[in-house]
């Protein structure tokens, strides 16, 4: 089972462009449908916790899905596969980075890429939500959120504790409405 931990997030890093949000939908497809070690709610729940904590999401994900399947050991063996392809990869960039930093070619092959980058991390994005059940307006407040972030820069923690309080004054008034105690 070490192995077989390895070798799939071996792959992921290997072969996923885009850094760690553009890995999930990779992640998800292996774990989850491929091999079916956890189920969607489970990789929700593990994504959403993973994304609170500091540190590369895609080695919090191996962390987290190599420990849900194998304890301690099997969270190590996930994290060596996950980064042993990027890191040789970057190592290699970086040795032969001044050769090819000016070249048009390879300006344009990552400009083409941009996009598909965009669309890799969107697509985590909506199945998430609609797995977990967040209606249209839940993603309107996502990008709200996101937009005062990045138009405004307003600290991420201030729209957490708005959206903490909203969500409580929101339960607590509908509570109220339907009659039932406020808790």
């Amino acid at each position: 089972m070490y192995w077989e931990l390895f070798k799939v997030f071996f792959r992921i890093g290997a072969f996923t462009i885009g850094g760690g949000l553009a890995m999930l939908p990779v992640v998800e497809r292996e774990v989850v449908d491929r091999k079916k070690w956890i189920t969607k709610e489970e990789f929700t729940d593990i994504l959403a916790v993973t994304q609170t904590l500091p540190g590369v999401i895609a080695v919090n994900m191996a962390v987290a899905v190599g420990y849900r399947i194998q304890g301690l050991k099997g969270s190590l063996v996930s994290v060596l596969g996950a980064v042993l392809a990027p890191f040789f990869s970057i190592l290699m960039i970086a040795m032969f980075f001044r050769a090819f930093r000016e070249n048009e070619v390879v300006e344009r092959v990552f400009m083409g890429m941009r996009p598909v980058v965009v669309a890799l991390i969107a697509v985590p994005v909506i199945t998430t939500m609609r797995s977990i059940g967040l209606t249209l307006s839940s993603g309107l407040i996502a990008g709200m959120a996101a937009l005062l972030i990045w138009l405004f820069g307003i600290s991420p923690i201030w729209i957490i504790l708005l959206a903490g309080t909203g969500g409580y004054v929101w339960h607590r008034i509908e509570k109220k409405r339907k009659g039932g105690t406020v808790s």
